[in-house]
């Protein structure tokens, strides 16, 4: 197979949780299906990410043309210096750890990067950002996160000549499942696009190859493949770095 005909490799983060299958109820590494769908839709070939001792990332790395930091859990918010609000999860200190590795050295190899709701966040907070802990308390109703796994629809507008608005247009019906946002940005990023209420729906960092992050979840609306496909397509220019 030439090199222009290989399929880009796409790492996505996992989650680290007790799972029940069957007779067994052990901790178990996992991700929804839609993420994985999305990559390979898209033309990709997806690699799972299971949370583990930070010092392998840089292994990991190196077999990748592409990143997706994936929803989940809050970020710790000792990470950007705040006390947790009685709303914010329990934090997965192993995934926290894990992810920023990656992302770091994902970062510094100009690796292209899609995150994904928590992803986002994580972003924002490895870049020095800091995170609104409960949302309702800020923008005062609970529209981005309705509970009980039922995903909310956020019109998120982009703003023109973002790398993002190049590639979704100006509107997006993003299905959201939230309860934090973005506070103070972190360095380098820039809003990409908002919800009405003010909520920062999208950021991504000029410069980098492809660095993109959005609060919604592309993956649960997979007739629209432009985001996934905008990494895919990234990630294949990127494999001649790896020749």
């Amino acid at each position: 197979m030439s090199d222009s005909e290989r399929r880009p490799v796409i790492g996505l983060s996992t989650y680290l949780e007790q799972s029940v299958t069957g007779v067994w109820d052990v901790p178990a590494s996992f991700l929804p299906r839609i993420y994985i769908d999305g990559i390979t839709r898209a033309g990709g070939v997806a690699v799972l990410l299971p949370p583990q001792p930070a010092d392998g990332a840089a292994y990991a790395l190196d077999g990748l043309d592409g990143l997706v930091l994936t929803g989940g859990r809050d970020v710790d918010p000792t990470s950007y210096a705040q006390e947790p609000h009685p709303r914010t999860d329990e934090p997965r200190l192993d995934r926290d750890a894990w992810e920023r590795a990656l992302l770091d050295g994902a970062l510094e190899r100009d690796l292209p990067v899609l995150g994904i709701c928590r992803g986002m966040q994580v972003l924002n907070v490895a870049l020095g950002g800091t995170l609104h802990q409960h949302l309702p308390d800020v923008v005062d109703h609970p529209r981005h996160q309705l509970g009980d796994a039922v995903f909310s629809t956020t019109v998120a507008r982009m703003v023109p000549g973002t790398r993002l608005a190049a590639i979704v247009g100006e509107t997006v019906d993003g299905q959201c499942y939230h309860h934090q946002g973005l506070d103070r940005l972190g360095e380098g990023l820039v809003v990409s696009g908002r919800a009405d209420d003010g909520t920062v729906e999208a950021v991504e960092l000029p410069g980098a190859t492809f660095v993109v992050a959005v609060q919604w979840h592309p993956e649960e609306t997979l007739d629209d493949l432009r985001l996934f496909a905008a990494l895919v397509a990234a990630a294949h220019d990127r494999q001649e770095l790896r020749v």
